[in-house]
């Protein structure tokens, strides 16, 4: 009887365990779906959008070009605005 209490129990954890891990894969992974876009670069309206900060720049080509300096400033800027809410929220 104890061999197979300490069986369930066993399994139990395992599944538990299992679980767990999967879940924190999911959301390593996110869902795939389109919501989770990054940039879309539209070529018909020379557009570029970054979704995480809300950026438009009707200038692809120059960007394609490596002229990167407005992406680049914006992204600093929502991170630092992103780590001032943080250090704002935790003090």
């Amino acid at each position: 009887a104890m061999a197979v209490l300490a069986a369930r129990l066993k399994e139990k954890d395992r599944s538990e365990r299992a679980a767990k891990e999967a879940a924190t894969r999911k959301g390593l992974i996110g869902s795939g779906d389109r919501s989770d876009r990054i940039r879309t670069y539209n070529f018909p309206q020379g557009r570029l959008t970054d979704h995480r900060i809300n950026l438009t720049l009707y200038k692809l080509q120059a960007v394609l070009d490596g002229d990167l300096d407005e992406v680049i400033a914006a992204l600093q800027a929502a991170r630092a605005a992103q780590q001032l809410a943080a250090l704002e929220a935790g003090a």
